[in-house]
């Protein structure tokens, strides 16, 4: 009988992911369908006109979203606890701020066609070594996503290799990234020192301040969340989602049966860098800056929190997380900057105590009928 019912439980939880799936693609599709006719076609009079402000707002969402997805295929299903995501976000950020950088060229405020102006400002002499190849986007877009996932694997290496778990992986991803910050800081370290990269002019030739530009990175962006999606359910729903899962819940049984943890935790590590990296790489693009505080723990910390809101361990539910709090941040830190932090670390509290399951949880508890 034991045999007979778990087919039917996994048959109606894939329907219902299958439905939540589909929700989420249609209103992805009908928000890239909407953005580029609420800004290009309607007129600036109209009060449905969307502006380039709501663009980047809304672009910065997904791009948000992606990361939250990256944390939640570590963590919702494998157990790995990252508080040092920012840092290979904001690699693929920077990946791609050298690119933007490299495009500017004499356009730049001292005219110099091969270095940008804060190397000029502090008296480089010549372009250093690793920014060469950064004037191509398809070397840069490489780099976008195989310098975090170079970065994850070899850490992953070390940690996982070493067995290190739980709260000590926490917080030394954490200090991960405290370190990056604090490296790129320094002037010297050849990436624009605390003011970071910034007066980006085109990307492939076209002008960045274009509404037109801006939309279709908008675009870019949605459809990468979507392909971002497809391949983390894949992932989940395969043989060796079950293995992640497993490891997840009883790590050291699943090495026991002859499983090769490690392995499958530094790969999962790896791809979900990735993810960060590209949606970092999308976020630049669309805000205009990289600079060392997109490294600050606090941003890998909001992360963790978008998924627990969300609902760790679904997918979809990080996506709205991270849409639902940063939205609220948005309108607090204009209404009310001062409580904001209060507001988030309360909103942690609350979840971890009353929504353990987060909002999509709640959603599905309501969608269930009564026994």
């Amino acid at each position: 009988m034991a045999n007979g019912s778990t087919p039917l439980g996994i048959s109606k939880f894939v329907a219902g992911e299958s439905k939540a799936a589909r929700l989420f693609f249609v209103a992805l599709l009908l928000l890239a369908a909407a953005v580029p006719v609420l800004n290009l076609v309607v007129p600036e009079s109209s009060p449905v006109h969307l502006s380039a402000f709501g663009i980047t707002l809304i672009g910065k969402y997904l791009c948000y979203a992606m990361l939250a997805l990256a944390v939640d295929l570590i963590w919702g299903y494998c157990g790995i606890l990252s508080l040092g995501h920012a840092a290979f976000f904001s690699l693929g950020g920077y990946a791609m701020g050298m690119y933007l950088m490299r495009q500017i060229g004499p356009r730049g405020v001292y005219g110099d066609p091969i270095l940008p102006d804060f190397m000029v400002f502090l008296n480089w002499k010549s372009l250093p070594w690793f920014w060469y190849g950064f004037n191509h986007f398809l070397f840069a877009f490489a780099m976008m996503a195989l310098v975090p996932g170079a970065l994850a694997t070899v850490f992953g290496w070390f940690a996982f290799r070493s067995r290190v778990t739980g709260v000590y992986l926490s917080i030394i991803t954490q200090a991960l990234t405290y370190a990056l910050m604090l490296a790129f800081f320094r002037n010297d370290m050849g990436f624009g020192g605390n003011n970071g990269f910034t007066d980006f002019k085109d990307i492939l030739g076209f002008d960045l301040h274009a509404d037109s530009t801006r939309v279709v990175l908008f675009v870019v962006t949605a459809l990468s969340l979507a392909g971002s999606y497809i391949v983390c359910r894949i992932i989940v729903e395969s043989r060796a989602g079950r293995v992640l899962r497993a490891i997840r819940d009883a790590e050291s049984r699943t090495r026991f049966i002859g499983y090769p943890v490690e392995s499958f935790k530094l790969w999962v590590f790896g791809f979900s860098a990735v993810i960060a990296g590209i949606a970092g790489a999308l976020y630049v693009p669309q805000t205009g800056i990289i600079n060392p505080g997109e490294f600050a723990p606090i941003n890998s910390i909001e992360a963790v929190i978008w998924v627990a809101v969300g609902g760790r361990g679904t997918l979809l539910g990080p996506i709205l997380g991270a849409v639902v709090v940063n939205y609220a941040k948005t309108w607090l830190t204009g209404a009310f900057p001062e409580i904001w932090l209060y507001a988030l670390g309360a909103l942690f509290i609350l979840v971890t105590l009353f929504l353990p399951n987060g909002i999509l949880g709640l959603l599905r508890s309501k969608g269930k009928p009564k026994a």
